[in-house]
């Protein structure tokens, strides 16, 4: 079994890899039976003489490989018929933008894996850039909170070589007396409350939160129950809701009323309650006033998440009462952090962690007949050209029959 580590090749560029050099001399030696071949690329964050250092054949031809692994979507007249890929395709929520991409695939006779959707036996993701979304998004908020009110001045997270020098930069601010709310429980809101501890920002219970002032910054970690509740006044139960959302309303605005600033660090399913929205944000007692939003979720849930913004451009403003964009410090405004790339900012740390993950979770059902299921739970494609029967859903899709 032959595997290649693409050159990516979307716009704007993206320097993450799925393996660093190390990781991948890793996987060589945990699994001999596999054979390792890095396309060359300019833009990834570790040069090719990083490969070649430690035995790896670089080359721009990898054809003959039979496992193709990158990171973002590989542009339609790049893809090779007849081969297995690994990459976020961003189809299986119907993504319009993508959907010749998923034709093209199956044109191919394509066997298509997306890090999405590797998941466990429960149906949980097993590997992502999740960490690195959280970090890099709780940092940009506090980078947006000093340029906003002439605190102090965090440069900008891609300008740093790694977690730990971002880590440094954070040493020498000191936080307000703020109130925090982190939302969510997996890798992503792990990642802010990375941040938060770091810091040095004492986590308080919900009963404090919403009940007491401080005279020091603190934050609360509100998972789905605390945020939504059930219609009938009966207690809810996170499976329940992951299952069927809809006989829940939203219980944010108890945290809103208390709440400087949102990290929004949940995962944001269909038919779900909004937390907040424009009608809510209006409200006289609605006390948020910045939102680091890595879920960015457009004109959904969050509703002052009117648009992405970028690395170059990470902060934009919203006005509750207009309902529009305005700049990020302005008075009276929210000011919104919404990067939806943003492990991008960290490549180097992101592409470390994910790589070590793929090793645990994915390269060995290669060797072992896929005792976890993990190849046969992900695939979305197969080499007959057939969606296969977990995204079979999709086939509407596929055949243009959805708007």
């Amino acid at each position: 079994m032959k595997f290649a580590i693409i050159k990516e090749r979307k716009n704007p560029p993206d320097r993450r890899v799925v393996f660093s050099p190390e990781t991948l001399a890793e996987a060589r030696k945990r699994f001999p039976k596999a054979e390792f071949v890095v396309e060359s690329s300019d833009i990834r964050v570790f040069p090719d003489e990083a490969y070649a250092e430690l035995g790896f054949e670089v080359t721009d031809d990898i054809s003959d490989a039979d496992v193709m692994i990158g990171v973002k979507e590989v542009p339609i007249e790049n893809l090779i018929p007849n081969k297995k890929y690994f990459y976020f395709s961003h189809t299986i929520k119907k993504q319009p933008y993508n959907r010749k991409l998923l034709v093209a695939m199956l044109e191919k006779n394509i066997e298509m894996y997306d890090h999405e959707t590797i998941v466990n036996e429960a149906g949980f993701r097993l590997i992502g850039f999740g960490r690195y979304a959280g970090l890099v998004g709780a940092y940009n908020g506090f980078r947006a909170l000093g340029l906003r009110d002439g605190l102090f001045n965090l440069p900008k997270a891609e300008t740093l070589s790694d977690l730990n020098e971002m880590k440094a930069e954070l040493d020498k601010i000191t936080i307000p007396n703020i109130k925090i709310l982190l939302t969510g429980s997996g890798k992503v809101a792990r990642g802010a409350k990375e941040i938060l501890d770091h810091l040095g920002i004492k986590e308080i219970s919900d009963a404090l939160y919403l009940t007491s002032e401080f005279t020091e910054p603190v934050y609360v970690m509100a998972d789905v129950m605390e945020y939504a509740k059930r219609i009938d006044g009966k207690v809810g139960s996170q499976s329940e809701f992951f299952k069927d959302p809809t006989g829940y309303e939203s219980n944010f605005m108890a945290y809103a009323k208390h709440t400087d600033y949102f990290i929004a660090g949940h995962f944001y399913g269909n038919n779900a309650p909004y937390f907040f929205t424009r009608e809510d944000a209006k409200h006289p007692d609605f006390r948020i006033n910045l939102v680091a939003d890595i879920s960015c979720d457009i004109d959904g849930p969050v509703a002052s998440t009117i648009r992405p913004s970028t690395i170059a451009e990470p902060f934009y403003g919203y006005h509750p009462q207009t309902e529009s964009e305005v700049a990020f410090d302005a008075k009276e405004a929210i000011t919104v952090m919404a990067v939806d790339n943003l492990p991008c900012e960290l490549p180097k740390d992101a592409s470390e962690g994910f790589g070590e993950t793929f090793v645990e979770h994915v390269i060995p059902a290669f060797f072992n007949d896929d005792e976890k299921g993990i190849l046969e739970r992900s695939q979305i494609t197969n080499s007959k050209g057939e969606l296969t029967k977990r995204f079979s859903y999709l086939q509407d899709y596929v055949d243009g029959k959805v708007s």
